[in-house]
């Protein structure tokens, strides 16, 4: 049973944990790290590496997208971002770039974004994932996904991306006619992966949708605000093995139907990586870290995509550093610090062969153990 603690006269709350919270086991054995994969599938689409991309203009554009698949990854676009609404964004994220300590960073980025959605950039953008070769994934949130879902379908995408900072699969609306995501899904040929959520009831029955992945977390880092915004924290190491155990629950319910998730938040470093993994994810969302990287289109500059929210921004804007390499060096190595930030699935890879796993689903069930 987990810790329940009153924290008044009939109110309790239950204990839940951060990944800084737990680490990893090693076990009785250990492994050559060329002997270890990192590859995972996601229905016909395989990948080398566990690394799914947050969809955020500050680090996602179609070449960044095209790259991260070169190497491994999945780049995700955002079909409501700036690349569906202005012809050529270059400007404006330069500008964005070069805000600075701005105090009104939050405001321009509000009215850059006040652009209408253009559907002739919407199939555009599309076309030149899918000339980039590889996989042709894009994210529309669930307020826009039956307006937008045409044009994306007509396109030709690979993968759909559902993802909001908090997604059920019951919505209420007494103004609107709610998504239902079981039916929409059930009438595609194509996977979708939806999210994010934070608990065991709501992982299940985003499940029972019909969704190939579920996204567990809503991107916390330390520039989020949702904490301050709505108060919501989400204690990742747990909302993670939640969702886990309703996995384990819809195999049972379905004979044998498995769901992947993607952990989304608080991954700084390739041990947040591992013990994400280790936690039960089948796969992390980077956001922040691919803003360090060369290839970034907003030159290091990072907000997350609520940030740009018209009437409730969530997420402050972070001003651009240095990169720290290109995308490859950020993912591959090599490193020249110690602190985890570049090499990030070498680093798995290694944590990985270090507890004697040869593979992410072996992974899955390393020991953890609570130090704080």
């Amino acid at each position: 049973m987990r810790d329940v603690v009153e924290i008044g006269l009939g109110k309790t709350a239950q204990r839940g944990y951060h990944l800084d919270d737990i680490a990893i086991v090693p076990s009785r054995r250990t492994r050559d790290v060329d002997d270890v994969s990192t590859a995972w599938q996601l229905d016909a689409y395989r990948f080398d590496i566990p690394c799914v991309a947050h969809p955020s203009d500050a680090t996602m554009s179609p070449a960044s997208a095209v790259r991260l698949g070169q190497l491994g990854g999945l780049g995700v676009l955002n079909v409501e971002g700036l690349w569906t609404r202005y012809e050529n964004p270059g400007k404006v994220l330069e500008e964005l770039a070069g805000l600075g300590e701005d105090a009104r960073a939050t405001k321009r980025l509000q009215e850059v974004y006040a652009e209408p959605i253009r559907p002739d950039l919407i199939a555009e953008r599309v076309r030149e994932l899918r000339a980039g070769g590889g996989t042709v994934a894009v994210r529309v949130s669930p307020q826009h996904t039956l307006a937008l879902a045409p044009v994306i379908l007509d396109a030709g995408v690979d993968i759909l991306v559902i993802q909001g900072t908090l997604v059920s699969a019951e919505h209420v609306s007494t103004t609107d006619e709610p998504l239902n995501l079981k039916e929409f899904i059930a009438d595609l040929d194509l996977p979708v992966i939806v999210g994010g959520c934070t608990d065991y009831k709501t992982a299940l029955h985003l499940m029972r949708t019909g969704a190939a992945g579920v996204i567990v977390g809503i991107g916390g880092d330390d520039w989020s605000t949702t904490e301050s915004v709505l108060g919501i924290r989400v204690p990742m190491a747990t909302a993670i093995a939640d969702a886990a155990a309703a996995r384990r629950d819809y195999l049972d319910e379905t004979g044998g139907r498995y769901v992947h998730l993607i952990a989304d938040g608080d991954m700084q470093t390739s041990g947040d990586v591992a013990k994400a993994l280790g936690c039960g994810a089948d796969a992390v969302m980077l956001g922040e870290p691919l803003s360090l990287c060369e290839e970034a289109p907003a030159g290091g500059a990072w907000w997350h995509s609520a940030a740009s929210h018209p009437s409730l921004p969530r997420g402050a804007f972070e001003v651009a550093g240095e990169p720290l390499g290109s995308m490859e060096r950020l993912l591959f190595g090599p490193a020249d610090e110690p602190d985890g930030q570049l090499n990030l699935f070498g680093g798995l890879r290694r944590a990985m062969a270090k507890c004697g796993y040869r593979d992410l689903k072996e992974f899955q069930k390393v020991g953890l153990v609570l130090d704080r």
